[in-house]
């Protein structure tokens, strides 16, 4: 454990004019309010506050900063309160020590709810001050470090919401250490195989990489020394982690890792970092497409290299970073490093978000979206990193997303140009809006008074905002879409109970009606109607006397049938649709071919009626944040129905195969409806489509399909989408192949 003093000595060598006392009265004050407390593991709990202040001086924060992390879970871990913190450390600790306090007292519906809401929080605290999030990262840091005592259920639980999140932000500060540990701690703890077996392998060869590092090194500082170019050069080892992405991302060997080791170059000024670049390039060939000019355009977190790869010495590959010592420094302490402790200094790191226009991307993204689910998925697109960096008309850089389209950057530039775009022009040629742009494009986007977002786009936009106005217009055309589809349907149902809708809609009778359905108004209710929330033929029953009622025939719910059309044949389906009472046209979703036993959602779609597909369609992903849309199916008198289901089987290529799969299949009750025959390396591949009455059907008749000699493997076509595979998990022919896929699953 740290003590007192490792926490001053540490902030007065970076801050000799800091104000020690309040670091000391946070000290005793947390040791007070922590007494008697232990964590998990059984040391004192007040190790941790400690040990989290002296992570906040590794990231060089200001005495106020490193206070609040001594007091960081006072408040909700102990019976301290928040106005002691504020009557007697001032508002400016408060307010960073309730940044970083979880919201603890408020019941939510879920834990993904609760999630949200706590980066919720985070973000505004955030905006407001940078310091909330070194706190965190602060207190993440050790939190890794102590996780053997935890279950395995919980240390996954920290590990994964580490690398999903708060690696990203340290990375996103530009602290590049921090990222690395958060990273390799993780990693350690969501594949312990995977990682241990790198670290063996690291291990193996690491004596022989640091000799050939050393010569590199000693032969590029005698050519800076030649060249009288001041400078230091230095190796930089690859962080575990690291090499894990690279293996997998590139689907290649431990041994393929061609930069496991590499070296940096720190000299003094900018024009020398490009007279080192021509010196490499001069001394070893360069190798193509591996060079990158951090420093012309510069990362989001400030960061600024030059990096190359080239041949080196016998023939190996070596990648090269190159910046000046004040880059270097921002490199390695993130936007810490323009922190200035003068008399004025206290209040700087409020200012700091100004250059960080990703807060002010989650921000806007917090605010604008309201379903927790949607919201943590942008949260952490946000802040993965991987960017593009195109031009405006005017040359102008503007960052995006890797994979980001014409359409991103119309809405990056303005909200109307989004709104009314139609194409882009991308190096003085017409592209169409699903083009990727790519490093150093010329992007013009053109627009027209009569263009509207269109929903294909959620498609492929990538960035939040993009994605949040196209939504947001799209709900605005819906709701007056619905609102009208509502009030028909109201008046529908009156007219069926024998009233006029429109004398009834001015009667006193819909004003006591309007709230007890939980609407404001008439318009609201409306709309409750035409989203499906509410039930027409409720609405209208509490509209009419009782005796208006008596000789009309009750119904509970609406049993719509859906015809699904094939070849020769036509099968039922059965949906049942709660709470609404209306006849309404129901779609089954051909994109994932739901079947009984299958979780399923409804959404109200533009004309169509309700479409329903599996609750983990990628169709319907666009429109999770579109609650209101959303209605309830579940299946209903399925017993003597049939339905369509697609599935893929591998087996060894021989004479009458398919005959006998088919003989299984038939054996079961199951009809083939379409079949896709082809053969390759000694495999048969067949896609079938097939009638079966439920999953359980569907299982049955997979074991009849594996009882069939030669049969490897078989699935269903929808589990494989959902699980994102590219390729048939049967076809892979690399053992290595198949761990790294089981590697990926358990990182996600």
């Amino acid at each position: 454990m740290f003590s007192l003093k490792d926490i001053t000595n540490a902030v007065l060598a970076y801050h000799p004019e800091a104000d020690i006392d309040v670091i000391l009265d946070a000290y005793l004050f947390s040791a007070k309010a922590h007494r008697g407390q232990s964590r998990d593991s059984g040391e004192a709990y007040f190790s941790h506050p400690v040990h989290v202040a002296y992570n906040l001086t590794r990231l060089r924060m200001d005495e106020n900063a490193i206070a609040a992390g001594l007091l960081h879970d006072t408040i909700e871990d102990t019976l301290a309160t928040s106005e002691e913190i504020k009557s007697m450390f001032g508002d400016e600790v408060y307010q960073l020590v309730e940044g970083v306090t979880k919201i603890g007292q408020v019941e939510f519906a879920s834990q993904e709810e609760k999630q949200a809401e706590n980066y919720r929080k985070m973000i505004l605290a955030m905006a407001e001050d940078i310091r909330v999030v070194y706190i965190k990262l602060a207190d993440r840091a050790h939190n890794l470090e102590t996780l053997d005592s935890l279950s395995d259920i919980r240390k996954q639980r920290i590990a994964r919401e580490t690398l999903d999140i708060y690696a990203p932000l340290a990375n996103r500060l530009g602290v590049g250490w921090l990222k690395s540990e958060l990273e390799n701690n993780s990693f350690k703890y969501l594949a312990p195989k995977e990682y241990e077996d790198i670290c063996q392998r690291v291990r193996q060869g690491e004596d022989q990489r640091n000799k050939y590092v050393e010569g590199v090194c000693q032969a590029l500082m005698r050519e800076l020394e030649d060249a009288e170019i001041p400078g230091k050069v230095v190796g930089r080892p690859k962080q575990y982690y690291s090499i894990y992405k690279k293996m997998h991302d590139q689907d290649i060997e431990f041994e393929d890792v061609y930069d496991l080791s590499g070296v940096r170059i720190i000299t003094d000024s900018l024009k020398n970092c490009y007279a080192v670049l021509g010196m490499m390039h001069a001394l070893w060939k360069p190798i193509p497409g591996k060079f990158k000019d951090y420093i012309a355009m510069p990362k989001p977190n400030m960061y600024q290299s030059l990096h190359t790869s080239v041949v080196g010495p016998e023939g190996q590959r070596l990648e090269i970073q190159i910046r000046t010592e004040e880059m270097h420094r921002v490199a390695e302490e993130g936007i810490a490093a323009h922190w200035h402790y003068k008399e004025e200094g206290k209040s700087r790191p409020k200012r700091l978000e100004k250059s960080l226009p990703w807060v002010g991307k989650l921000l806007e993204s917090q605010k604008e979206i309201k379903n927790p689910k949607e919201f943590l998925k942008t949260f952490k697109v946000d802040l993965f990193p991987q960017e593009v960096y195109v031009f405006t008309p005017q040359g102008e850089v503007v960052s995006l997303p890797v994979g980001a389209s014409p359409v991103d950057f119309a809405y990056q530039v303005h909200t109307d140009i989004g709104d009314h775009c139609f194409a882009g022009k991308v190096n003085g040629k017409i592209v169409p809006l699903r083009y990727k742009l790519r490093n150093g494009d010329h992007v013009n986007i053109l627009t027209a008074k009569n263009k509207r977002p269109s929903r294909d786009w959620l498609s492929f936009v990538k960035t939040s905002k993009a994605r949040n106005k196209i939504s947001g217009f799209l709900n605005k055309e819906e709701r007056g879409k619905s609102l009208k589809l509502g009030r028909e349907l109201l008046e529908k149902e009156i007219k069926k109970l024998g009233s006029k809708p429109a004398a009834i809609f001015k009667s006193p009778a819909m004003e006591e009606v309007i709230p007890s359905c939980g609407c404001n108004s008439l318009d609201a209710l409306f709309l409750g109607v035409g989203y499906g929330k509410i039930s027409g033929r409720q609405v209208a029953e509490k509209l009419l006397p009782k005796e208006a009622l008596e000789n009309v025939e009750q119904s509970e719910e609406v049993r719509v049938k859906v015809k699904q059309k094939s070849p020769g044949k036509s099968r039922g389906t059965a949906i049942k649709v709660k709470n609404f009472d209306a006849e309404i046209l129901i779609r089954m979703g051909k994109c994932c071919n739901p079947v009984p036993g299958d979780e399923i959602v409804g959404y109200i779609t533009r004309g169509r009626g309700v479409s329903v597909h599996h609750v983990d369609c990628q169709s319907v992903a666009g429109l999770a944040a579109e609650t209101e849309r959303r209605v309830e199916v579940v299946w209903d008198n399925i017993e003597e129905l049939r339905y369509s289901c697609q599935i893929s089987i591998v087996a060894e290529d021989r004479a009458g195969q398919l005959a006998n799969i088919s003989g299984a299949l038939a054996d079961n009750d199951v009809n083939i409806t379409r079949a896709n025959v082809r053969g390759g390396n000694n495999r048969g591949y067949f896609d079938l489509d097939i009638d079966i009455q439920n999953l359980d059907h569907l299982e049955r008749s997979f074991e009849k399909i594996r009882q069939v000699e030669g049969v490897i493997h078989v699935e269903r076509v929808w589990d494989r989408q959902k699980k994102g595979e590219k390729t048939r998990a049967s076809a892979r022919s690399s053992k290595n192949a198949g761990s790294m896929e089981d590697q990926e699953t358990a990182l996600r």
